[in-house]
């Protein structure tokens, strides 16, 4: 082959936030000699770019590893880098705001991909139960836990893996197990990691996550029956499922038709959950219906609701409140109010405060970049700066009890000088068919 120019390799970027982009090159990309990965672009989440995906992760054609970059850099690196194509793989947006992007790309010269749901789930020896939704906030979680439970007492090992959320330490994050709350507090985990680990931890079930999603899943097939898929930021599963389970939220009536890839996920459910329906306006949860005839009739339905409940309820009656809500539900999910929400009007409070009078640092720059938030202050904690800059603005703000809507107990995490009441809430469905109906035959099919 003497005198021939060696075979130019595509040259890719992937528009990412830290979670879809990484299992986008691991299964597309990695050992793939026709492309060359030049860089990862990062947003939604604060401080995951300027980093590098390192080379013990990327394999070997990638011995300096892989750079991380702000996405604000991405066009002029289509023109610097002679770029061919950009890979979409984040979620939770609109259709409107991809096609905004795909714009974006193809203007500066670059082909715009999506990649199908078959090109990146991986497969595996044990059966899969997906749980995944069609916007951030729907009630993933308390669904997977529900469904942990039922499994359970069936006489089923379960292993949940969660959606990626590797914000650290990538070299250290390729797989982690946790079981126990040693574990969360050694492996470093944020605010965010811990509000969707420490249930599980809780009621004595192992979660899996990371970064390798192959690595991962062969880790909970040595120790699981049956594995749950707990999904994140209305992602579709990263594993092909034998169950595909899609939440919906009626507060949110149209957005399972208008985000992606949440419509990826509700079209191709076999169970979809209509949740909150004892909080959302009757002609909201039938307008969802109506969606759902018309574009997936073949789903079975599960009516539910979310009833809040505080332990410490009658203490809010009468009270001005500061309310923590969880942090993704109200930023890039768009929900206007969550649990704690719920429970201070619930319970009688006086009045909810507006806690942007006294925020801190980085909470400063949330509140430019989601306006919406109003007067609920978002648990942003995705280190050690936005947890600290929490702490500061609640023991700053002037209110007389918080009412703390956040999946874990954040006065664990953080020292709350004020007094406090933390809501809690799990799924409840009404009538049949429910979860328990749905899973009993494939109960019956696993040994």
């Amino acid at each position: 082959c003497i005198g021939l120019e060696p075979m130019k390799r595509n040259r890719v970027l992937i528009m990412g936030a830290g979670g879809r982009d990484f299992h986008a090159f691991n299964t597309r990309f990695k050992n793939e000699a026709d492309y060359e990965v030049v860089a990862f672009t990062a947003t939604q989440i604060p401080g995951i770019d300027n980093k590098t995906f390192p080379a013990s992760l990327s394999g070997r054609l990638y011995p300096k590893g892989i750079p991380i970059l702000p996405e604000d850099q991405l066009l002029n690196l289509i023109r610097d880098e002679s770029i061919d194509a950009v890979v979409f793989a984040y979620s939770d947006v609109s259709h409107e705001y991809v096609m905004h992007q795909a714009s974006s790309v193809i203007s500066a010269g670059a082909d715009f991909w999506l990649f199908s749901v078959s090109g990146s789930m991986i497969r595996s020896e044990k059966k899969i139960i997906s749980v995944c939704a069609v916007r951030t906030g729907c009630g993933k979680s308390q669904t997977s836990r529900k469904i942990s439970r039922i499994l359970k007492d069936h006489g089923k090992k379960v292993g949940v893996i969660r959606h990626p959320m590797p914000y650290g330490n990538l070299d250290k994050q390729k797989v982690q197990r946790f079981c126990s709350f040693a574990d969360l507090k050694k492996q470093e985990c944020t605010i965010e990691e811990m509000e969707e680990y420490e249930p599980y931890v809780a009621m004595g079930f192992p979660i899996f996550a990371g970064v390798d999603y192959e690595a991962i899943l062969r880790e909970a097939e040595k120790e699981a029956d049956i594995i749950i898929w707990d999904g994140g930021n209305n992602d579709f599963s990263f594993y092909l499922p034998d169950l595909e389970i899609v939440v919906v939220d009626p507060h949110r009536a149209g957005d399972e038709l208008s985000y992606y890839p949440g419509e990826v996920n509700f079209k191709r459910a076999d169970v979809i959950i209509i949740n909150k329906m004892d909080t959302a306006e009757d002609s909201a949860v039938q307008f969802v219906k109506e969606n759902i005839h018309t574009c997936n009739a073949g789903a079975v339905v599960i009516e539910a609701c979310s009833p809040v409940h505080a332990e410490q309820g009658k203490s809010i009656s009468g009270q001005r409140v500061l309310v923590v809500e969880d942090g993704p539900t109200l930023t890039h999910g768009g929900m206007k109010y969550g649990a704690g929400t719920l429970a201070a009007k619930q319970y009688g409070a006086k009045e909810i405060i507006d806690p942007r009078p006294w925020l801190t640092g980085t909470l400063v720059d949330t509140f430019k970049k989601y306006p919406e938030i109003g007067n609920l202050l978002p648990a942003m904690g995705y280190g050690n700066e936005q947890i600290r800059d929490l702490e500061q603005t609640i023991n700053k703000s002037d209110c007389d009890l918080v009412v703390i809507g956040t999946p874990i107990d954040l006065a664990r995490v953080i020292n709350i000088q004020k007094p406090s009441v933390r809501v809690t809430y799990e799924l409840e469905e009404v009538g049949t068919p429910n979860l328990e109906t749905i899973l009993k035959p494939f109960i019956d099919n696993v040994v």
